[in-house]
C-alpha cells in the first residue's frame, strides 16, 4: 500500500507541474543545400560553387526562441533580418520561403491546430490549419542534450522534390519523389508535447530534429523565467490553408524564375548553369 501511495503522489506532482509551468527554449538551425553550377559547357565552376555554398550556409544558420506553456507555444526567429539575398559573380539568388525574420508559428496542442504568420514580397499571410499527425515511432535509444536525457523517435514520409536548372536564362524543372526520414530527440523531463517549428506529438519537449537537410538543436532552456512568457496567437494577415499557401508559393517561385530568365536574356555575359535541389 505504501508503494502505491508514493507512486500516485509522484504522478499528481508531475501533472501539477505540467499544468502551471512556462518556459523558453532557444534553438539553432542550419540546412544543407544540394546544388551545382557549371559554365554552360558542362564544366563545373568550383570556385563560384564554393563561394555560394559558404554564403548559403551562413544564411540558413539562424536562432529561434520557443515560448511555451502546457498547451500553447510561439516559435520566432530571434533577429529580424531583411529577406536574404546572395550575390556571387554578378549572380543574385533570392532565398524563397523567408519571411525576413518576422514569421511566427503558433501552436495549440490541445486544439491540435497551428497558425503561421509569414510574408511574401511584403504581402502578409496567416496560414491556419490542423497540426499534422506525425505518427512517430519511439525507440529505446537515448542520449544527453545538455542536462536532459533524451529519447529517439523517427518517422518517414514520401515527398515530392523539385529541382530547377537554368542555362542562359532557359529553365528546366524536374520532379521526383523521395523518402525523407525525420529523427527527433525528446525529453520526458519537460512533460509537454511540443517542439520547434511545427514538430510536436511526443511525450516530452523535442530538443533536436534532423529532418532531411534541416537540423534544429536546442542550445538553452529556461523554465519558469522571472519575466512573463508571452504567447499570443497571430491575428493579422490574409487567411489561407496550408494547401492554398503552398500553391501561392509555387506560383511565386515560378514568377521569380521567369523574371530571372528574362533578365539573363537581356544582359550580355558569360553563359552559366545553376541547379538547386531540395
Amino acid at each position: 500500500m505504501n508503494k502505491v501511495i508514493i507512486l500516485l503522489a509522484f504522478v499528481f506532482s508531475v501533472g501539477g507541474y505540467a499544468q502551471n509551468f512556462t518556459g523558453k527554449a532557444t534553438y539553432k538551425t542550419h540546412r544543407k543545400m544540394d546544388f551545382k553550377i557549371d559554365d554552360g559547357k558542362g564544366a563545373p565552376n568550383s570556385d563560384m560553387q564554393k563561394k555560394l555554398q559558404a554564403q548559403l550556409m551562413k544564411q540558413f544558420q539562424k536562432t529561434y526562441t520557443l515560448n511555451f506553456n502546457k498547451s500553447e507555444s510561439t516559435y520566432k526567429q530571434n533577429e529580424e533580418l531583411s529577406s536574404p539575398q546572395v550575390q556571387t559573380g554578378g549572380m543574385q539568388i533570392q532565398i524563397m520561403g523567408s519571411g525576413g525574420g518576422t514569421d511566427i508559428v503558433y501552436k495549440n496542442i490541445t486544439d491540435k491546430r497551428y497558425v503561421n504568420k509569414t510574408e511574401i514580397s511584403g504581402k502578409r499571410f496567416l496560414i491556419k490549419d490542423k497540426l499534422e499527425d506525425y505518427g512517430w515511432e519511439t525507440t529505446g535509444e537515448t542520449k544527453n542534450i545538455g542536462n536532459y536525457t533524451c529519447y529517439k523517435a523517427t518517422r518517414k514520409r514520401d515527398e515530392e522534390r523539385v529541382s530547377f536548372s537554368m542555362t542562359d536564362g532557359e529553365k528546366e524543372e524536374k520532379k521526383e519523389t523521395v523518402t525523407v526520414e525525420t529523427v527527433a530527440w525528446y525529453t520526458p523531463q519537460i512533460p509537454i508535447s511540443n517542439g520547434p517549428e511545427q514538430f510536436w506529438g511526443l511525450p516530452g519537449l523535442i530538443l533536436e530534429v534532423q529532418d532531411g537537410n534541416l537540423t534544429i538543436v536546442c542550445s538553452e532552456i529556461v523554465l519558469n523565467p522571472s519575466e512573463k512568457v508571452e504567447i499570443e496567437e497571430p491575428k493579422k494577415g490574409k487567411k489561407v490553408t496550408q494547401e492554398e499557401f503552398d500553391k501561392i508559393m509555387d506560383d511565386h517561385s515560378k514568377e521569380m524564375m521567369e523574371r530571372f530568365r528574362n533578365k539573363r536574356k537581356s544582359n550580355e555575359g558569360n553563359s552559366f548553369s545553376i541547379e538547386i535541389r531540395g
